[in-house]
């Protein structure tokens, strides 16, 4: 490690221990115990899960990760690159992340997405300031002294809290190019669990509204997000025929993205 190299520490709520051996515990950087690795299990809410994790590491940067999450080879190496480019860019930043929203409601990748079928997200040439996050991988830089709201119920908008929170100090939010595999399942219409987290972040950010988020817009009726839910439910039987099988090796997918190893090459701009 160089000495300009942060040291990282990935924290994990986890329900299934197959999904979590066969995704992110099967990233290269895990297999070789390059970073500490927190898996947090029947946590109530993801909230609650990641501000464990950040009680039992002291590392300076910390990763919040589903478990279905592969990192490629080279991935911690571009990783410390891209902190680096915040860091250039505004030193007291607080969040970067792969998938990022921005006030216009363009979604910032790129992310290999299995449900999908795709590739997802606009590659960002330079951080991109943002005002969600998908849920899937959010960076935190420790000294930025944020934690995950408790009230906040079940396991979604966190990723749009959390940014939030952060502008709130004036604390940079940033989406940066780091390609990582979702190895995900087909995601059903959206149900009461959601529903709930839409309705505390309805209340709790309503000065803030409208806000964008991955999934849906946070408005002060909710309409559009009705209107979301409904025009999903017409598409289910088409997305679940166009959704890919998350037992095919996440290895694989990141091949056939052209992402074996992205790792940044020494003396040159690449990556």
């Amino acid at each position: 490690m160089s000495s300009q190299s942060k040291s990282i520490a990935l924290v994990v709520a986890s329900h299934n221990q197959d999904i979590l051996g066969f995704n992110l515990k099967a990233s290269p950087c895990l297999l070789n115990d390059s970073h500490q690795l927190h898996v947090i299990q029947d946590a109530p809410s993801a909230s609650i899960a990641y501000n464990r994790g950040l009680e039992l590491s002291d590392a300076e940067i910390i990763v919040f990760v589903h478990h279905d999450v592969y990192l490629p080879v080279g991935w911690s190496e571009l990783l410390q690159k891209r902190v680096a480019e915040v860091e250039a860019l505004d030193p007291d930043w607080a969040l970067l992340g792969p998938v990022g929203v921005d006030e216009y409601g363009t979604v910032f990748g790129p992310v290999w997405s299995t449900s999908l079928g795709q590739i997802v997200g606009r590659v960002p040439t330079k951080p991109v300031p943002i005002q969600s996050y998908d849920e899937l991988m959010i960076v935190m830089r420790r000294d930025a002294g944020l934690r995950f709201d408790e009230k906040l119920p079940n396991f979604h908008l966190y990723g749009t809290d959390i940014v939030q929170t952060a502008l709130g100090q004036n604390k940079g939010c940033y989406s940066v190019s780091l390609p990582v595999i979702h190895n995900d399942g087909f995601h059903d219409t959206l149900g009461e669990d959601f529903s709930q987290c839409l309705r505390y972040m309805q209340k709790k950010w309503h000065s803030r509204l409208p806000l964008k988020t991955a999934v849906t817009e946070i408005t002060r009726s909710g309409i559009k997000h009705w209107r979301e839910k409904r025009r999903a439910q017409k598409f289910r039987d088409i997305r679940l025929a166009m959704t890919l099988p998350t037992d095919t090796n996440p290895a694989c997918y990141a091949e056939l993205c052209g992402w074996q190893n992205i790792a940044p090459l020494e003396g040159t701009s690449k990556c």
